[in-house]
């Protein structure tokens, strides 16, 4: 039987929302990633055995910190070769933490009608309230036509959607990459979606170095488009990026932290250190959030 995810979260007594959170592994142990390029991601980013937390210690984690989570895994079959770590089970194992959890659902572009009828299936029966793609992962230029029905059952949902963007660890150091294309990840890709999609909520994910200029005039530009901020250390930020998010984009700027590929609590003290006006720390930590969940607060 479904289980179907209905919030459960006190927004008002939850110090913050991470837009960006990794569930790696299923309870049959099967891993979002293959093993070379989890080796080679352990690798990147210094990462150990703590890299595929179950869902239940994600929740445990993100409560103990008083904070709550997005969290999904990406559908990478047919560009990577590798079956995803299932994201149904991901979905129901967050209704059962709802205090904390909220699910983010993924499909394979390249399945085309069967994507659509299962990004459908996953919101109406399984309540996921957005969805992650990684175009380079994934292997799909996120502005070709042939993925635009998708986007628009998603924008007909009214559920945001997350897009890698930028740089990637996954397959950092591999002769090739294997095979991982960046320029799928090129933010301005997303500018045909967020221009032909004006319904259609978009995060672009991570500061995306090599474009992050490019990626913050996207977000001045389009009122649909957000950044989360998740990835990197936030002493490694780029300083324009640091500018906008103090002041045009103050109210476009998610936090996120890419956990458990970065730890939250490394991630928040290094923000600390950020110059962020205190007026502007409160909506990047939730407020902006909410209002891309289309949270309703009393």
């Amino acid at each position: 039987m479904t289980t179907r995810y209905e919030y459960a979260i006190d927004f008002d007594a939850i110090e913050a929302v991470d837009v960006h959170t990794h569930v790696e592994i299923d309870g049959c142990g099967h891993r979002s990633l293959d093993d070379e390029l989890m080796a080679a991601s352990e690798k990147y980013f210094k990462s150990g055995e703590e890299r595929t937390p179950s869902i239940e210690s994600i929740a445990e984690h993100y409560r103990q910190r008083n904070m709550a989570a997005i969290v999904f895994t990406v559908d990478a079959h047919a560009g990577s070769g590798h079956s995803p770590n299932s994201v149904e089970e991901i979905a129901e194992k967050a209704a059962a933490h709802n205090d904390v959890l909220i699910p983010f659902g993924s499909v394979d572009p390249w399945q085309g009608k069967s994507a659509v009828r299962r990004a459908r299936r996953l919101v109406d029966e399984f309540g996921v309230k957005g969805f992650k793609f990684h175009p380079s992962m994934q292997d799909f230029s996120p502005n070709d036509r042939r993925f635009y029905p998708l986007y628009d059952t998603l924008s007909e949902t009214g559920v945001p959607v997350l897009f890698h963007t930028g740089q990637t660890g996954i397959g950092a150091g591999l002769p090739g990459g294997h095979g991982i294309k960046l320029r799928y990840s090129d933010p301005m890709l997303l500018d045909d979606v967020a221009a032909d999609f004006p319904d259609l909520t978009i995060i672009m994910a991570h500061p995306a170095v090599p474009w992050i200029d490019s990626q913050i005039a996207i977000a001045t530009h389009k009122a649909n488009v957000y950044i989360d901020l998740s990835g990197w250390s936030p002493k490694y930020f780029p300083p324009q990026l640091v500018r906008a998010a103090n002041t045009m984009l103050k109210s476009k700027v998610l936090f996120g932290s890419d956990f458990p590929v970065i730890q939250v609590d490394r991630w928040m003290k290094d923000f600390a250190n950020l110059e962020i006006k205190p007026e502007v720390r409160p909506l990047i930590f939730k407020d902006n959030a909410l209002r891309v969940l289309g949270v309703q607060r009393p």
